[in-house]
């Protein structure tokens, strides 16, 4: 059974990647600040044994390196790594403190930056891997109120790219899944008439966090050991 380290599990689009890893056969490990009711039900349910839950601060980089050793103690390897945990703060630049400034650079970049670097160990030692960073579509088109979140995305992207290059000849790939507006925790605090511009531009209307979890599935796949360095959006067309 295949380990997959997937960070912010346990609601919104992280819980949909982490139902549908399980059903697909892999082990979950999920990492995160607070544990769900609905991610709980996968750890003591019908697929104990295929989910584990890890409370942890991802804002402390400090104690990643051991995180990830304490993972490739219990479960020997990792094969796939998936980047999902991030944050946002709804506001202009001018007016946003500091800390959430430094706050959304650490969780949203640094930390995925720093947990691939310690993850993809166990995975040159093998030769094989996945590696998956979730981005969003604002890093490439931008957003009125979201410019520290674009920019932190925008890295995510830059990060894959040049990752992809650099562990491509152990047969590790590396890729982002870029998603639309969803209704998710991290949009209900939005503006209405925002969400309803998104809608409006959207020919499939906005994306389901089902359609993300398909599309990072996809990426852990046997069947894309040759796609490496790119960036699938899941948007309903709303960038077309």
């Amino acid at each position: 059974m295949k380990t997959i380290l997937l960070t912010g599990p346990a609601r919104g689009v992280g819980l949909a990647i982490s139902k549908k890893l399980v059903n697909e056969g892999y082990c979950v490990v999920g990492v995160g600040r607070k544990i769900t009711p609905d991610f709980e039900k996968l750890v003591k349910g019908k697929f104990s044994g295929k989910a584990q839950f890890i409370n942890y601060d991802l804002e402390k980089l400090e104690g990643i390196p051991e995180l990830v050793n304490e993972v490739t103690k219990k479960y020997k390897s990792i094969y796939g790594l998936v980047n999902n945990a991030g944050i946002a703060f709804d506001g202009v630049l001018s007016t946003m403190h500091s800390t959430e400034i430094s706050k959304i650079l650490r969780v949203n970049l640094e930390s995925t930056i720093v947990l691939t670097k310690y993850a993809s160990r166990s995975m040159l030692l093998n030769s094989v891997g996945r590696i998956v960073n979730i981005s969003s579509i604002i890093a490439a088109t931008g957003f009125n109120g979201l410019s520290v979140y674009a920019a932190s995305k925008a890295g995510i992207e830059g990060f894959t790219r040049s990752l992809s290059r650099e562990l491509g000849r152990s047969n590790i790939t590396v890729n982002c899944v870029a998603p639309g507006y969803m209704e998710t925790d991290m949009t209900s605090g939005m503006k209405g008439d925002k969400i309803d511009s998104i809608r409006r531009r959207s020919p499939l209307g906005l994306a389901h966090v089902e359609d993300i979890a398909g599309a990072v599935s996809y990426l852990l796949s046997k069947e894309t050991e040759r796609v490496t360095g790119t960036v699938i959006k899941v948007d309903g067309g709303s960038t077309a």
